[in-house]
């Protein structure tokens, strides 16, 4: 019998990504009553840690995405508090939430993710970073927000217009890169272990936000129809990137693959250290094809917290 906790779930916030945030804590909640527990949750505000000071929990569920839930930042005031939390600590969330700082620690340990390099969001208006087609790409969001693929054939002009829709309106900076032909598949990481692979297939468009959050905006195949040398070097290297940023807990690293490259085509995009728990996410459709029901995953990352 598993020892009755009070677990905190923090979730929403003020980032880009808080309804889904919203709805991982929904459902997390929900499966730490099931399991026994008892659960506060907490809609984060400037006030969070006079509110868990107050509550005294013995572990809190970090069910926030994008910032200040997944760079670092929270994770900093917890350990101040000392307080135990669910996935990566401080410095593999700062890290992991910076696309280009990822790639300056896991490109040297041979994992292979696109080139490409940071640009000032105004210079766009002068002229292409790289050759089309390329992305475009905040450094530091998650769940595809503010991504764009410009082509010959994008309506955002050439060079891009000043008036044209697109992440350049948001952000000051931009991640620039190769655009990758092909698959999008992804890798979920419990406990240092590789679930599955899953490949993503949009019925319209490319896999952005919403795509991500809409039923029936995307098909997912778990597990992908890959060649077996690419599914395995598709676990190893997110295996390896877990292991590299100094990851806990679960996590879920992106990949885009061009089969006409054979495995020279996959190539890592990011590795996410609060993957989605909503019932549209991957990480709990990889844990169920393992045997794992939602419940059992919420108990083994709780789990992972506490040891």
């Amino acid at each position: 019998m598993t020892a009755r906790l009070h677990v905190a779930v923090l979730m929403g916030g003020w980032s880009n990504e808080r309804q889904v945030s919203l709805t991982s804590g929904a459902g997390i909640a929900a499966a730490l009553r099931r399991i026994g527990h008892k659960v506060t949750e907490i809609d984060m505000d400037r006030d969070v840690a006079l509110r868990l000071r107050e509550i005294a929990p013995d572990v809190v569920f970090n069910a926030l995405h994008g910032t200040p839930g997944e760079d670092g930042t929270v994770q900093g005031m917890l350990d101040l508090m000392g307080l135990r939390y669910t996935h990566s600590g401080l410095t593999a969330s700062a890290i992991a939430i910076d696309k280009q700082l990822t790639k300056a620690i896991l490109a040297p340990r041979g994992i292979r993710m696109p080139g490409g390099h940071v640009v000032k969001s105004a210079s766009l208006h002068d002229g292409d970073p790289l050759p089309r087609p390329y992305v475009l790409k905040p450094v530091n969001e998650g769940s595809s927000v503010g991504v764009a693929i410009v082509t010959d054939a994008s309506n955002y002009g050439n060079p891009i217009a000043h008036s044209a829709e697109g992440p350049w309106q948001q952000f000051d900076e931009l991640l620039a890169e190769p655009f990758i032909a092909g698959k999008e598949l992804t890798v979920a990481v419990l406990d240092g272990e590789a679930l599955a692979v899953t490949e993503l297939m949009p019925t319209q468009g490319f896999y952005d936000y919403d795509a991500k959050y809409t039923d029936g905006l995307t098909v997912h195949q778990c597990p992908a129809e890959l060649p077996a040398d690419v599914t395995q070097a598709a676990m190893k290297m997110a295996v390896d990137a877990h292991i590299a940023l100094g990851c806990c807990g679960a996590t879920r690293s992106d990949f885009r693959y061009d089969p006409a490259q054979g495995l020279a085509g996959l190539y890592l995009l990011e590795v996410n250290t609060q993957p989605g728990m909503t019932p549209l996410s991957l990480v709990p459709e990889q844990a169920k094809y393992r045997g794992i029901d939602y419940d059992a995953l919420v108990a083994r990352i709780v789990a992972s917290a506490l040891a």
